[in-house]
């Protein structure tokens, strides 16, 4: 019986997504007249919830913001010949689910989690998924880590996570498992 909890965030860490989720980000902003630069997104907005780093964009235009990600959302399949695996975490993943409960959680939306996992085919190696429609609070709240914990019943002593984001790391922190902080992939 496993007692242990290891926990991977999806964009950034275990695969690299910033050019797909930029390219759609791009095509839908630019057709509003908002020019969007990859650095930019890459710095400022990947790994953050949408509904934060739109605003930053496009200002406080809360109907537009929706549209914009729901045209995203629609996009971005489009874009996912562009997304990179993280091979060498996933083979620790791998490792790793000898001994542990593997679970996913990423504030992205639950669509595009489920393709992606689905493309790459790898959807069966989690035990759980958690994406924007089960957390009501995202990163940096902990509330997705911990509704994983409570999920296996494993404490926070015995879990550890995998985040490349600020938000990820801050949630995995307050949260009280150890963090191992994950680079980008080269």
């Amino acid at each position: 019986m496993k007692h242990k909890l290891a926990i991977f965030d999806l964009d950034g860490t275990l695969f690299d997504t910033v050019p797909a989720n930029y390219a759609a980000y791009a095509a839908v902003l630019g057709k509003y007249g908002f020019p969007l630069e990859e650095d930019y997104f890459a710095r400022h907005c990947n790994g953050r919830y949408y509904k934060d780093f739109l605003p930053e964009i496009i200002g406080d235009a809360p109907d537009l913001m929706e549209k914009i990600h729901k045209e995203k959302i629609a996009l971005y399949p489009g874009f996912f010949p562009k997304i990179r695996e993280n091979l060498g975490l996933f083979g620790l993943l791998e490792a790793l689910s000898r001994d542990y409960h593997i679970a996913l959680v990423s504030t992205a939306a639950r669509e595009s989690v489920y393709a992606i996992l689905e493309l790459f085919h790898r959807k069966e190696q989690f035990d759980l998924i958690l994406t924007q429609a089960e957390v009501p609070k995202k990163k940096p709240a902990p509330d997705g880590f911990r509704m994983a914990m409570a999920h296996f019943s494993v404490a926070a002593e015995d879990t550890v996570i995998f985040e490349d984001s600020p938000e990820g790391i801050a949630a995995a922190k307050a949260c009280g498992a150890q963090c191992f902080v994950v680079q980008s992939i080269e």
